[in-house]
Formats: structure tokens, sequence, C-alpha cells
């Protein structure tokens, strides 16, 4: 068959299909263009999801008539004044953007240069009409109709116009996020989506105002900052609390140089960081900045940029998990916000529902118990006869009769306060200055035990299991070259490895807390996984970490037993002093605090 030159129509539909394959990617591609022209706002309208209309505005520098007629030329940009690739300082500078989407679309640009007079061009099937005058004010609007209407066979492919819409809709928050200082504004169908605008606040930075606007004040309440720096790579932005995670990555904001990127390193990085205070099932919140030096990265690597590639990937890691880790580590123990607005707004709701049923203080009362003997045996005949009109009593608990209190008042000013008091044999009730924490027994001390399992190998080493003969494990042969380059980390963790020929391992010895708990061809085989994906393996340490979570577990003080006030106030010292206390090795929290104000709002003194 004869090599045939493709026509340029067909050339930018097929470059199409790599760039742009629905419309929050060609929304991207525009966007990143207005942003790169120094636009102060943004504004983008969709119908059906941008299925049957996009339009994109700014006020950026926009164009005069020759640049105009140019910009539609494929690999035609004003974003590399000279040919190193190496050094992109701009989010669009592959120049295919504008030709890709006019060649499957139906686009009419309008521009107006600052200090110059306002052009439009049409293009039609493929093809450019001639420049005319336009109304256009200064910068650039661009409308895009009917994508894909040149290439039916790739329309059947777009999704319903409210998945077409939430795509656009996160993509546009994420480029939000990393450009503050731009107001941005999403219409769907007429109706305003969001608008960001560039606020004038002393009291926050323009990040913290869109972080607000973007992630909501409840991730702002259980944001941690980060700042960091390693050989000339930072590292900034705000981590969520364990406690305050998702049910997928959605919420994972990640920039590179002003880049929104989704990249597999990144996203490894950020899960080894929350490795051992998040369930395997949940994602952490996060918004991240990491600014590289542009010889540091390539990101040309991707058709649609969404991925990069480091020149020394294996700092960027050490710099995100070190980073996480030491934030999380260093928080001190406060109490736990979204859970306390979620506990105060839940009470609230019950007793605006109890207030809604008949008033019958005695049926209320039935279900108390008082222990035998005790002082509280008359307390429900008291209430009933003097309180009936005023009260609304409903204990939801059994109660125990009150600990002595050998604690000094001044114990409340600790931070988990004095205890007071042990119910359901599993919760200890403390008071401190401002108010009470509820705390739950095991899964707090789970986490200390946890941590003193992790600092003892830290002290001493792992301990090693030596095999009597060599374990061998077939395996593919480049797998195997992987882990033989890592055998020395492995080795550091209990894992002795040697080649055994031609696409097999001999594993020598093992951690001697995974012998007769673990698969070793299964393994093997992740630590590779690991390694192809993240150029590092973190099976290992997941392993070993999970045994050790498992000990922890079953070596912690159990649900139904009951706790001395001594043994109470040691297991809350022990945790004021403890990182990560606040939440167990599953990511659940060890403790809730409600506040006096809180309180007195529950009970109508405020």
């Amino acid at each position: 068959m004869r090599i045939r030159r493709l026509p340029d129509n067909l050339v930018n539909q097929i470059a199409a299909g790599e760039v742009i394959e629905r419309p929050a990617a060609a929304i991207k591609e525009l966007v990143e263009n207005a942003i790169d022209a120094d636009s102060t706002w943004i504004e983008v309208e969709l119908i059906e999801g941008g299925k049957d209309l996009m339009i994109v505005r700014d006020n950026g520098y926009g164009m005069g008539a020759e640049d105009l007629m140019a910009a539609l030329d494929r690999h035609a940009t004003s974003k590399l004044p000279t040919s190193d690739l190496t050094n992109i300082c701009f989010l669009g500078f592959r120049g295919e953007a504008l030709p890709s989407i006019a060649s499957v679309s139906k686009m009419k640009v309008s521009t107006r240069e600052r200090g110059g007079d306002a052009h439009e061009i049409e293009i039609i099937d493929g093809q450019k009409q001639p420049i005319k005058p336009s109304a256009q004010n200064e910068g650039t609007t661009i409308e895009v109709r009917d994508l894909f209407s040149l290439t039916p066979a790739r329309l059947k492919f777009l999704k319903t116009s409210a998945t077409e819409y939430g795509a656009v809709k996160d993509m546009l928050q994420r480029l939000a996020m990393a450009y503050p200082h731009i107001s941005f504004r999403l219409t769907h169908n007429g109706a305003t989506s969001f608008h960001y605008p560039v606020l004038d606040n002393a009291l926050e930075s323009l990040g913290q105002q869109r972080l607000r606007h973007i992630m909501g004040d409840d991730f702002v309440s259980n944001a941690i900052p980060v700042d960091a720096e390693r050989q000339g790579i930072r590292l900034t932005g705000w981590i969520g609390k364990p406690t305050h995670n998702a049910g997928t990555a959605q919420k994972q904001f990640l920039f590179v140089n002003g880049r929104a990127v989704r990249d597999k390193l990144l996203l490894g990085a950020i899960r080894a960081g929350y490795m051992d205070v998040m369930a395997k099932d949940r994602y952490p919140v996060v918004s991240l900045f990491l600014t590289v030096p542009p010889e540091e990265v390539d990101v040309n690597v991707h058709p649609a940029k969404a991925e990069v590639r480091f020149r020394d990937s294996s700092i960027v890691r050490g710099l995100i998990v070190s980073t996480i880790r030491y934030a999380l580590n260093g928080q001190n123990i406060a109490p736990v916000t979204s859970l306390t607005d979620e506990l105060v707004n839940r009470l609230e709701q019950q007793r605006s529902n109890q207030a809604s049923q008949p008033y019958n203080p005695r049926s209320m009362l039935t279900s108390y118990s008082a222990p035998s003997g005790s002082s509280y045996g008359h307390l429900a005949e008291r209430v009933t006869n003097a309180f009936q009109p005023q009260m609304d009593f409903m204990p939801s608990a059994r109660f125990e009769a009150p600990m002595p209190v050998t604690e000094d008042v001044a114990d409340e000013n600790y931070p988990l306060g004095s205890a007071r008091a042990q119910i359901h044999e599993n919760y200890i009730i403390t008071q401190t200055a401002g108010g009470i924490v509820i705390v739950d027994q095991h899964a707090a001390h789970e986490r200390l035990t946890y941590e003193r399992f992790k600092a003892q190998m830290a002290e001493t080493g792992i301990p090693v299991q030596g095999l009597l003969t060599p374990e061998i494990i077939a395996m593919d042969d480049v797998d195997c070259a992987r882990l033989l380059e890592s055998r020395d980390l492995f080795a550091k963790s209990g894992l002795e490895i040697e080649a055994f020929g031609a696409g097999a391992i001999a594993v020598r010895s093992i951690p001697a807390l995974l012998s007769g708990r673990i698969n070793l061809k299964n393994l093997l085989q992740d630590l590779a996984d690991d390694l192809r994906e993240h150029e590092k393996a973190t099976a290992l340490e997941e392993k070993i970490n999970h045994v050790l979570s498992t000990m922890a577990c079953h070596g912690s003080v159990r649900s139904g037993r009951r706790l001395t006030v001594p043994e109470m106030n040691a297991l809350l010292r022990d945790m004021e002093s403890t990182p990560l206390s606040g939440q167990c090795n599953h990511g659940r929290p060890t403790f809730v605090a409600l506040s006096l104000d809180d309180i007195e709002k529950l009970f109508g003194r405020k």
C-alpha cells in the first residue's frame, strides 16, 4: 500500500481525538489560553453540558488580525519564544487547541487587542472564513457549537448533558483553585453554576478565599496548611485531617507549576502519606501545589497535559510523603470541628422532633434504670413531680454511679481534660476548661499501642525470619529486574532476595512479623507493581504496618472493660503526647468534643 499524505482537515480531526475527547477538554484548552493571556476574569457558558454550545469570554490582551488568522493554524503558538521544550512557562504551548476544536465543530472567534481594533473569524466545515470587523471588547470570546458534528462517530461517545456538565465544572474549579487572582464564572443552560470573584479581604489571602469558595467551610475548618521545600522543589497548600475524608479521589486537587494534573506518582505519594491513618476505601481531601524548576519537569508527555514526568521523581515523592506525615504528626489534640458540628446538628434535630411530639414526661422516663442503692434512685420521681411543665428529659444511655474524682480541677486545663465518667463500658466522658470530650477508649488505645509498636521497630529494627531453604518465586523477567534493583531497600525491612536464573527470585529471609501470614508470590508481585507505578515500593511497608495494626487492635483495651479514674486519665495523657492519636489505625476518630457554647445552645441558654 502506497504512503499517503493526509489532508489538513483530517490531520486536525485526528489531533482533536487526542486532545479534545469531550467538552471539558475543549473548555480546558480555551480557558488555559485565557489564563496565559493575562485575563483577570473568565466566563464560561454552556448549553446542554457543552454539547450544543460552549462560550469562553475573557478580558486578556487579545489578538490582532494577523495573529487571529495564525492562531487557527496547527502548531502556531505565542507560548514558545524559543525552541527549548525544557523551559515551558505557559499552560498552552502546543498550538493545537484552536485548530483541533475548529475541525470538529462550528467555531467563531472574536477578539480585540489592547489598544487595537476588534476582529472576528468563523470556521465552517474546518475552513477559515475571511476576517471581519467585530464589536468585541478588549479580550477574546470563542463560541463552539455542535461539538463533533463533523465527526459523528465520536459524537456517540459523549455522555449525558449532566455528566458532561459535571466534568466541565470539576475541571474549571481546579483551574480556579490554581489562579485565585482571576475571577471565574460558570453558567449552564442560562443558570449561574458558580461565581468565584476576587475579593479584597485583609483577613485572608486570595488562596484561602478561593479554597473556602470551592472546598467549603467544612474543609477549611479541618485543613492543615503545609509549606516545605527540598532541593529547589516547593510544596504548599492544605491537607485535610484524616477524619475529614471522601469516598473517591475526586476532591484531591493537585497542581504542578499552576497546571492541574491527575498524576499517578502524586496520587500514590498522597496515599502513602496518609497510609497509617486512612482506611483503604477512603480518600484524603487535599489541595496541593508543587513549584518545580521548568527544566526539572516535562509537561509534554500527555496529549491533554494531565500527567507530568519529573527528572527525579523520588525527590518529589519523598517531599510529598514526608510533608504530609510531618503535618499530621504535628497536630495537637483539638476538637474535631466537623464531627462536633454534625453532633450538635443531630442533637438539635432530635430535640426539635421531640418538641413536635405530645408531651409525656413520665413515658420518657420509663427507660431510665438507676443503679440500685445509688442516690439517683429518686431522680425520676423528683423530675416528674417538680418539672413536668418545663422538663424534656430522656436519657439515651445507662447511667453508672459517679466515680470518685481524685484529680485536681486544674487537670481540666489539659487538652482532653479530666475523666469524669465511663458509659457503656467503652466511652470516657471528660470535663475540659471549655466543655466536654467523649473518648472511644478502644480506638484511642489501639492508636497508642500501634505507635508504640512502630517506635519499638524503629529502635530495634525489624526482626528477621531466615528461611531454611530459599523459596524460589517465578516472575516476569522485567519485574525481577525491578525488584533486584531495590533489594537493598527491601533488606532494611527484613526481606532478603537475590536472582535465581532468568525470570525467578530467591527469597532468603522475610520480616518475622509476616511469618505464616503472607503469600510470598503475591507479596513480590505487589512490590513489583508498586515499583512499576510509583518507582518506589510501599506494599511491604503497608503489609508490615497492617500486621502491627492488627496486633495493636488485639492488644488494646477492649470495649466493655471498665476502667478506673486513674486508668482513664493515664489514657488521656498518653493520647495528648502521641502523634496521630486523634484517629485510630483505620481512620476513625478517637474522640469528639463539645464546647460549653454548644452545650448551652442545645439547652436553649444561648
